[in-house]
């Protein structure tokens, strides 16, 4: 889930990739937050760069 939030995605877009219902995705989301410290899907964004999920081309 993670890296797909770095690479950009929706709710949606994450929900149809990895099989689940939009409305698992954002309680997904929601508890990263949560369990991360993060404020804002940025601050997940920024985190999925950091550890490597998600790759600068």
């Amino acid at each position: 889930m993670l890296q797909q939030l770095g690479r950009g995605l929706t709710n949606d877009e994450i929900a149809a990739e990895l099989y689940l219902s939009p409305a698992t995705a954002r309680t997904y989301v929601s508890r990263l937050l949560a369990k991360l410290g993060a404020r804002d899907r940025a601050a997940l964004v920024i985190l999925a760069y950091e550890t490597g999920l998600v790759r600068t081309s």
